[in-house]
């Protein structure tokens, strides 16, 4: 289950679709909360069991010089009490490093075997496409995350003869339906959570992330601007806020295997 302001262009009724479990892939430490953590409170407070696995250690982040020979431990830390904030203890690290994330079939292959551990009714990944109204939010990591993510999601998790070692080890095939994206340019978001009831609670878990954040007063007040203007843009009341996503419906009613 999930609440809030669906666009008519979203293939993802929330009133219809039932979801149980979330497995949510990031680059970095704190991607996560930046993106959804509205949204993750939402699911978790309606019982949906969530899952992270953050793809890198965030060793290249950060801007004291103090924190640096402690930086990968620091920024666990920080992801682990941010999750806690909106109800997921449950979280997997692929340890790349930094800046050098790359959609290779090391990686995939572990995507692809963490899938089909969980079995989730919807992925949640950063989204391949390069957004140049605001290059920020298409930091390299983010884009090969993204690619890394997709190219597992069809066809490897769902052929059993791909990565053929993991079916032998018990990991079946298997057909995700849905496929979130965060970090999504603009114009290919067709879909909107209503997060104004955790608002709060997605503020916090952004904050707990202090080392990456030299201005917190400022994050906030650009992090409220845009959870706004996403409300205006579903379509909510006057001073209510969303979160938005670009959903792919992966296997559906409509899905031909192939096809």
């Amino acid at each position: 289950m999930t609440s809030g302001a669906t666009s008519a262009k979203s293939p993802f009724n929330a009133s219809t679709e039932r979801v149980e479990r979330v497995l949510c892939f990031t680059a970095h430490p704190d991607d996560i909360d930046f993106g959804a953590a509205g949204t993750i409170a939402a699911w978790t407070a309606a019982g949906v069991q969530v899952s992270y696995c953050i793809m890198t250690d965030g060793d290249a982040g950060g801007f004291d010089p103090v924190h640096r020979q402690r930086i990968v431990e620091l920024r666990a830390e920080e992801q682990q009490r941010a999750a806690a904030i909106v109800g997921v203890h449950d979280i997997h690290y692929l340890h790349e490093h930094d800046g050098y994330l790359e959609p290779t079939h090391g990686v995939i292959k572990q995507v692809v075997k963490l899938i089909r551990e969980i079995r989730p009714d919807i992925v949640l990944t950063m989204h391949p496409e390069r957004n140049w109204d605001r290059l920020q939010k298409s930091h390299p990591d983010h884009l090969a995350a993204g690619e890394a993510v997709t190219r597992a999601v069809y066809p490897a998790v769902e052929n059993p003869y791909a990565y053929p070692e993991l079916a032998e080890s018990g990991l079946s095939a298997y057909k995700l339906p849905w496929l979130w994206f965060i970090s999504s340019p603009e114009a290919r978001e067709n879909h909107f959570v209503e997060v104004t009831d955790h608002v709060d609670a997605k503020l916090d878990a952004i904050r707990i992330h202090a080392s990456q954040h030299p201005d917190i007063d400022g994050m906030e007040r650009v992090v409220r601007g845009m959870l706004l203007a996403n409300g205006e843009r579903a379509g909510l009341p006057a001073g209510r806020s969303a979160e938005s996503f670009h959903v792919v419906s992966v296997n559906g009613s409509s899905t031909i295997a192939g096809f």
